[in-house]
């Protein structure tokens, strides 16, 4: 090879890796302009136009990337449950003393949906929707059995260790950890109306959370001198 089709090939590959970095941020300013517009309007009242204006493209990038809106909003939806799916993973429960890894999936669960806005706005959105779009995506539902399977090995392990009950449901135990973590952000405004406190403070906040770690401990252990 001559020394200037050396030069062209080493051209082409530089060009080819700025493309796909620009690539990777058109899309990436898309998903975060689409994120935070679904969140504030949901599915129905978001616009393209404000979508494209904010990420600084155009609509063609809309239709290149995701093919329409409905696309777009569902990889704005499964990227928010992929990072919780993915972080969940990464806390290797198969690792931790049962009662140890389920505080620390509770613990987890607590904090994520308090610092994960977007994940309680879109997900609150798509269950107005009735979940029709969510219900289109294959990924979701398979990224969410390793979680399953995980809760269902470190229940296994506590009840042969002597430290859970029997027979709980891996489902239903997430199902209300997912609700003493998220109920009170969702219907913070008005409970913190009627029960005359700051649903928000973070004082609170790290009352309901010890809250939440005690109630499903309690559940799950079958002496309560493990909970502490």
């Amino acid at each position: 090879m001559t020394k200037s089709n050396t030069l062209d090939v080493k051209q082409r590959a530089r060009s080819e890796g700025k493309n796909r970095r620009n690539a990777h941020e058109t899309r990436e300013r898309l998903l975060q302009a689409a994120t935070q517009e679904f969140c504030e309007r949901g599915y129905d009242g978001a616009r393209m136009e404000r979508i494209v204006r904010a990420a600084d493209c155009n609509v063609r990038m809309v239709y290149h990337y995701f093919d329409d809106k409905e696309g777009l909003y569902l990889a704005v939806l499964e990227r928010v449950y992929e990072e919780l799916r993915a972080k969940e993973q990464a806390l290797n429960l198969g690792n931790l003393e049962p009662v140890a890894g389920m505080r620390a999936l509770v613990e987890f669960t607590f904090d994520h949906m308090a610092e994960h806005p977007e994940f309680t706005s879109l997900v609150r959105n798509e269950n107005l929707l009735g979940g029709r779009m969510l219900r289109k995506s294959s990924k979701v539902a398979q990224q969410t059995t390793p979680l399953v399977g995980m809760i269902r090995d470190t229940l296994k392990r506590g009840e042969a260790a002597g430290l859970f009950r029997s027979a709980v449901d891996p489902t239903q135990l997430y199902i209300s950890i997912l609700s003493l973590s998220i109920i009170h952000i969702n219907q913070r405004d008005t409970l913190s109306i009627i029960f005359e406190q700051d649903l928000a403070d973070p004082d609170w906040l790290a009352e309901r959370r010890a809250h939440a770690v005690e109630v499903i401990l309690s559940y799950l252990c079958v002496e309560s001198r493990v909970i502490k």
